[in-house]
């Protein structure tokens, strides 16, 4: 078996296991979807907030939760018809998600399933908003709201949680990336 099916199928079946990692930003959930958000605030602009997720996503999301193990291989293209896109060599890729509108600086909307989510009959919308604080203008907030619908023979109840924490944990990591900035 290739490395790269070993490792889809590696994400396929570990998806599940992050339910305990899960926060209380499910927002909604049932056989058929669900809907989470998430909101953090950052220490900087929300134009350097955008070029952080824009620009160095491959610098703060975990490798682990990539098709080839390194997030360096992780790029946007911030363009309408860009996409949320994935290098694996040898002129091979992986679209995660479809750029779908762009208001630079303060939108980013993303449609598809995003991982695992991506091998089943789902798709979702993801929304990133990017807002500067006006009581203190050297911090910005960003909510991530990502609604999921379709279909999966067990529901998709059940990923929400799973879901959540891995989008959870990668603002987590924007919020270390920018720290240190």
């Amino acid at each position: 078996m290739s490395t790269l099916r070993t490792r889809l199928l590696f994400l396929v079946f570990l998806f599940p296991l992050y339910s305990e990692l899960a926060t209380a930003s499910v927002q909604d959930s049932a056989e058929s979807g669900f809907t989470i958000e998430h909101s953090v605030t950052l220490p900087v602009t929300r134009a350097v907030a955008w070029a952080a997720v824009v620009g160095d996503i491959g610098r703060w999301w975990n490798g682990e939760h990539t098709v080839s193990g390194d997030a360096a291989n992780l790029y946007i293209s911030a363009v309408p018809m860009g996409c949320f896109c994935e290098r694996l060599g040898e002129n091979g890729g992986l679209v995660h998600l479809m750029v779908t509108f762009v208001n630079p600086g303060v939108i980013l909307r993303l449609t598809g399933g995003l991982g695992p989510l991506g091998l089943m009959g789902v798709s979702g919308n993801m929304t990133l908003e990017f807002e500067d604080l006006g009581d203190d203008p050297g911090q910005s907030t960003i909510t991530l709201r990502y609604a999921v619908g379709g279909y999966r023979a067990e529901g998709l109840d059940e990923l929400a949680e799973p879901v959540d924490a891995v989008l959870g944990e990668q603002l987590e990591r924007l919020v270390d990336y920018v720290e240190a900035l």
